[in-house]
Protein backbone atom coordinates (compact mmCIF):
# COMPACT_ATOMS: atom_id res chain seq x y z
CA UNK A 1 0.00 0.00 0.00
CA UNK A 2 1.04 3.57 -0.64
CA UNK A 3 0.23 5.60 1.77
CA UNK A 4 0.77 9.45 1.29
CA UNK A 5 0.70 11.71 4.36
CA UNK A 6 0.84 15.69 4.09
CA UNK A 7 1.86 17.96 7.20
CA UNK A 8 -0.36 20.60 9.08
CA UNK A 9 -1.93 22.83 6.53
CA UNK A 10 -1.93 26.14 8.05
CA UNK A 11 -3.91 28.83 6.98
CA UNK A 12 -4.37 29.91 3.17
CA UNK A 13 -1.23 29.29 1.87
CA UNK A 14 -0.86 25.89 3.04
CA UNK A 15 -4.52 25.28 1.41
CA UNK A 16 -3.17 27.17 -1.74
CA UNK A 17 -0.20 24.75 -1.42
CA UNK A 18 -2.45 21.70 -1.60
CA UNK A 19 -4.68 22.74 -3.98
CA UNK A 20 -1.74 23.05 -6.09
CA UNK A 21 0.07 20.08 -5.61
CA UNK A 22 -1.78 17.40 -3.84
CA UNK A 23 -3.39 15.94 -7.58
CA UNK A 24 -0.46 15.47 -9.21
CA UNK A 25 1.41 14.03 -6.10
CA UNK A 26 -0.99 11.46 -5.61
CA UNK A 27 -0.69 10.87 -9.55
CA UNK A 28 3.05 10.71 -9.55
CA UNK A 29 3.40 8.92 -6.67
CA UNK A 30 0.93 6.38 -7.22
CA UNK A 31 -0.74 7.29 -3.68
CA UNK A 32 -3.67 4.78 -2.47
CA UNK A 33 -4.56 7.24 -0.11
CA UNK A 34 -3.99 10.51 0.72
CA UNK A 35 -4.23 11.57 4.57
CA UNK A 36 -3.72 15.15 5.67
CA UNK A 37 -3.57 17.07 8.95
CA UNK A 38 -5.90 19.87 8.65
CA UNK A 39 -5.47 21.23 12.23
CA UNK A 40 -5.05 25.09 11.47
CA UNK A 41 -6.41 24.99 7.76
CA UNK A 42 -8.92 27.61 8.84
CA UNK A 43 -6.57 30.83 9.15
CA UNK A 44 -4.20 28.87 11.59
CA UNK A 45 -6.05 27.66 13.82
CA UNK A 46 -9.07 25.05 13.62
CA UNK A 47 -10.63 23.70 10.75
CA UNK A 48 -14.21 23.97 8.87
CA UNK A 49 -16.86 22.41 7.09
CA UNK A 50 -16.11 24.39 3.91
CA UNK A 51 -12.56 23.45 3.91
CA UNK A 52 -12.68 19.99 4.73
CA UNK A 53 -15.61 19.81 1.69
CA UNK A 54 -12.32 21.95 -0.40
CA UNK A 55 -9.68 19.21 0.86
CA UNK A 56 -12.06 15.92 -0.39
CA UNK A 57 -12.51 17.91 -3.33
CA UNK A 58 -8.74 18.10 -3.66
CA UNK A 59 -8.74 14.05 -3.13
CA UNK A 60 -7.66 13.83 0.52
CA UNK A 61 -9.19 11.32 1.96
CA UNK A 62 -8.82 11.35 5.33
CA UNK A 63 -8.28 14.31 7.82
CA UNK A 64 -6.41 14.32 11.13
CA UNK A 65 -6.09 17.27 13.96
CA UNK A 66 -4.49 18.03 16.92
CA UNK A 67 -4.79 20.36 19.84
CA UNK A 68 -6.17 23.52 17.81
CA UNK A 69 -9.35 21.23 16.43
CA UNK A 70 -11.90 23.03 18.46
CA UNK A 71 -10.63 26.41 17.45
CA UNK A 72 -13.33 26.99 14.79
CA UNK A 73 -16.91 26.58 17.01
CA UNK A 74 -18.79 25.33 14.77
CA UNK A 75 -17.08 22.23 14.30
CA UNK A 76 -18.39 20.31 17.13
CA UNK A 77 -21.44 19.80 15.37
CA UNK A 78 -19.94 18.89 12.03
CA UNK A 79 -17.39 16.53 13.03
CA UNK A 80 -19.80 14.46 14.93
CA UNK A 81 -21.32 14.21 10.89
CA UNK A 82 -18.14 13.38 9.13
CA UNK A 83 -16.52 9.90 9.58
CA UNK A 84 -13.06 10.92 7.63
CA UNK A 85 -12.47 14.34 9.90
CA UNK A 86 -10.50 12.79 12.93
CA UNK A 87 -9.80 14.25 16.50
CA UNK A 88 -7.46 12.66 19.00
CA UNK A 89 -8.20 9.54 20.46
CA UNK A 90 -7.45 10.53 24.02
CA UNK A 91 -9.68 13.16 24.63
CA UNK A 92 -12.13 12.15 27.65
CA UNK A 93 -15.35 10.10 26.58
CA UNK A 94 -17.89 11.59 25.33
CA UNK A 95 -16.07 14.09 23.16
CA UNK A 96 -17.68 14.49 19.94
CA UNK A 97 -16.19 13.28 16.74
CA UNK A 98 -14.38 9.83 15.44
CA UNK A 99 -10.61 8.68 16.11
CA UNK A 100 -10.42 6.20 13.73
CA UNK A 101 -11.49 5.73 9.72
CA UNK A 102 -11.71 3.07 8.10
CA UNK A 103 -11.02 3.37 4.63
CA UNK A 104 -12.02 0.35 2.15
CA UNK A 105 -10.50 -0.11 -1.37
CA UNK A 106 -12.34 -1.47 -4.29
CA UNK A 107 -10.09 -4.32 -3.96
CA UNK A 108 -11.38 -5.37 -0.93
CA UNK A 109 -7.97 -4.40 1.36
CA UNK A 110 -8.10 -1.94 4.69
CA UNK A 111 -6.30 0.77 6.19
CA UNK A 112 -7.66 2.10 9.64
CA UNK A 113 -6.03 5.63 10.32
CA UNK A 114 -5.39 6.77 14.11
CA UNK A 115 -4.99 10.52 15.33
CA UNK A 116 -3.64 10.51 18.72
CA UNK A 117 -2.06 14.10 20.78
CA UNK A 118 0.75 13.74 22.75
CA UNK A 119 0.89 15.14 26.60
CA UNK A 120 4.14 16.79 26.85
CA UNK A 121 4.36 20.45 26.60
CA UNK A 122 0.86 19.86 25.36
CA UNK A 123 -3.04 19.83 26.73
CA UNK A 124 -3.00 17.81 29.56
CA UNK A 125 -5.23 15.04 27.95
CA UNK A 126 -5.91 11.25 28.63
CA UNK A 127 -2.71 9.23 28.48
CA UNK A 128 -1.75 8.21 24.52
CA UNK A 129 -0.02 5.32 25.38
CA UNK A 130 -3.39 3.60 26.63
CA UNK A 131 -5.47 5.08 24.32
CA UNK A 132 -3.28 3.36 21.54
CA UNK A 133 -3.52 0.15 23.54
CA UNK A 134 -7.03 0.22 23.90
CA UNK A 135 -7.66 0.78 20.17
CA UNK A 136 -5.16 -2.16 19.28
CA UNK A 137 -7.01 -4.87 21.26
CA UNK A 138 -10.08 -4.47 18.84
CA UNK A 139 -8.07 -3.07 15.38
CA UNK A 140 -5.12 -5.44 14.52
CA UNK A 141 -2.65 -4.97 11.76
CA UNK A 142 -2.67 -8.25 9.44
CA UNK A 143 -5.52 -10.18 11.12
CA UNK A 144 -8.09 -6.87 10.53
CA UNK A 145 -6.26 -4.33 8.39
CA UNK A 146 -3.75 -4.26 5.76
CA UNK A 147 -2.45 -1.33 7.35
CA UNK A 148 -2.99 1.37 10.10
CA UNK A 149 -1.43 4.60 10.57
CA UNK A 150 -0.73 6.55 13.02
CA UNK A 151 -0.54 10.50 13.14
CA UNK A 152 1.05 11.38 16.56
CA UNK A 153 0.41 15.24 17.47
CA UNK A 154 2.67 16.18 19.63
CA UNK A 155 6.16 18.87 20.46
CA UNK A 156 8.44 16.79 22.08
CA UNK A 157 10.50 14.25 19.66
CA UNK A 158 11.40 11.98 22.62
CA UNK A 159 7.42 11.37 23.40
CA UNK A 160 7.07 10.81 19.46
CA UNK A 161 9.84 8.27 19.43
CA UNK A 162 8.99 6.56 22.29
CA UNK A 163 5.55 6.10 21.29
CA UNK A 164 6.66 4.72 17.96
CA UNK A 165 8.93 2.23 19.68
CA UNK A 166 6.49 1.48 22.06
CA UNK A 167 4.02 0.08 18.57
CA UNK A 168 6.45 -0.88 16.56
CA UNK A 169 5.41 -3.84 14.62
CA UNK A 170 1.80 -3.48 15.95
CA UNK A 171 1.18 -0.41 13.49
CA UNK A 172 2.83 0.43 9.97
CA UNK A 173 3.64 3.66 10.63
CA UNK A 174 3.78 6.57 13.29
CA UNK A 175 4.42 10.07 11.71
CA UNK A 176 4.28 12.85 14.11
CA UNK A 177 3.03 16.80 13.25
CA UNK A 178 2.46 20.13 15.31
CA UNK A 179 5.83 21.67 15.48
CA UNK A 180 5.74 22.37 11.72
CA UNK A 181 9.41 21.70 10.91
CA UNK A 182 9.95 18.62 8.62
CA UNK A 183 12.41 16.37 10.29
CA UNK A 184 15.27 14.34 8.80
CA UNK A 185 14.65 11.06 10.57
CA UNK A 186 12.20 9.05 8.16
CA UNK A 187 12.65 5.36 8.51
CA UNK A 188 11.77 2.15 9.16
CA UNK A 189 12.08 0.57 12.74
CA UNK A 190 13.08 -3.01 13.33
CA UNK A 191 9.88 -4.39 13.88
CA UNK A 192 8.60 -2.64 10.61
CA UNK A 193 6.81 0.37 11.32
CA UNK A 194 7.71 3.03 9.41
CA UNK A 195 8.56 6.70 11.48
CA UNK A 196 8.98 10.38 10.92
CA UNK A 197 9.63 12.81 13.90
CA UNK A 198 7.48 15.48 12.09
CA UNK A 199 6.11 15.55 9.08
CA UNK A 200 6.24 19.28 8.84
CA UNK A 201 4.06 22.08 7.71
CA UNK A 202 2.15 22.74 4.77
CA UNK A 203 1.88 26.47 4.04
CA UNK A 204 4.71 29.61 4.25
CA UNK A 205 7.94 28.98 5.30
CA UNK A 206 9.04 32.37 5.25
CA UNK A 207 7.61 32.56 8.44
CA UNK A 208 7.91 31.35 11.95
CA UNK A 209 6.64 27.94 12.01
CA UNK A 210 3.88 29.86 9.48
CA UNK A 211 2.86 32.97 11.28
CA UNK A 212 3.86 36.67 10.71
CA UNK A 213 7.38 36.72 11.35
CA UNK A 214 7.48 40.41 11.83
CA UNK A 215 4.32 39.47 14.52
CA UNK A 216 6.70 36.72 16.22
CA UNK A 217 9.61 38.60 16.59
CA UNK A 218 7.93 41.89 18.62
CA UNK A 219 6.18 38.30 20.69
CA UNK A 220 10.25 37.55 21.17
CA UNK A 221 12.17 40.60 21.50
CA UNK A 222 8.79 43.17 23.46
CA UNK A 223 7.84 39.77 25.68
CA UNK A 224 4.54 41.11 24.21
CA UNK A 225 1.61 38.72 23.96
CA UNK A 226 -0.32 40.36 21.60
CA UNK A 227 -2.18 38.84 18.39
CA UNK A 228 1.22 36.94 16.78
CA UNK A 229 -1.41 34.37 15.73
CA UNK A 230 -1.58 35.68 12.43
CA UNK A 231 -0.60 33.36 9.26
CA UNK A 232 1.86 34.43 6.95
CA UNK A 233 0.78 34.37 3.19
CA UNK A 234 3.20 34.69 0.52
CA UNK A 235 5.40 31.44 -0.54
CA UNK A 236 3.61 27.87 -0.49
CA UNK A 237 5.38 24.63 0.18
CA UNK A 238 4.03 21.34 0.96
CA UNK A 239 5.88 19.14 3.29
CA UNK A 240 4.95 15.23 4.50
CA UNK A 241 5.91 11.72 3.69
CA UNK A 242 5.08 8.58 1.50
CA UNK A 243 4.91 5.28 3.17
CA UNK A 244 5.00 2.23 1.30
CA UNK A 245 3.65 -1.02 3.32
CA UNK A 246 3.38 -4.65 2.65
CA UNK A 247 -0.11 -5.95 1.98
CA UNK A 248 0.58 -9.38 3.81
CA UNK A 249 1.97 -8.28 6.92
CA UNK A 250 1.11 -4.99 6.91
CA UNK A 251 4.73 -3.76 8.04
CA UNK A 252 5.94 -0.32 6.43
CA UNK A 253 9.03 -1.66 3.79
CA UNK A 254 9.93 2.30 2.96
CA UNK A 255 9.25 6.08 4.00
CA UNK A 256 10.66 9.01 2.44
CA UNK A 257 10.04 12.39 3.00
CA UNK A 258 7.61 14.92 -0.07
CA UNK A 259 8.55 18.31 -0.30
CA UNK A 260 7.48 20.48 -2.99
CA UNK A 261 7.27 24.70 -3.42
CA UNK A 262 8.50 27.72 -2.95
CA UNK A 263 11.12 27.94 -0.01
CA UNK A 264 12.89 24.14 1.44
CA UNK A 265 14.87 22.25 -1.48
CA UNK A 266 12.25 19.84 -2.87
CA UNK A 267 12.42 16.15 -2.03
CA UNK A 268 10.14 14.04 -3.92
CA UNK A 269 10.68 9.80 -3.31
CA UNK A 270 11.85 7.39 -5.72
CA UNK A 271 10.56 4.38 -3.67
Amino acid sequence: MRILFVGDVMGSAGRAALETYLPQLKTELRADIAIVNGENAANGRGITEDICRQFYAWGVDCITTGNHVWDCGDIRSYIARDPRLLRPANYPRGTPGKCLYIHRFPDGRRIAVINLLARLFMDPLDDPFRAMESLLAEHCLEEDFDAIFVDFHGEATSEKMAFAHCFDGRVSAVVGTHTHVPTADAHVLPGGTAYMSDAGMTGDYDSVIGMRKDLSIQRFVNSSSGDTFVPATGNTTLCGALVVSDDESGHATAIQPVRIGNTLPPALPDI
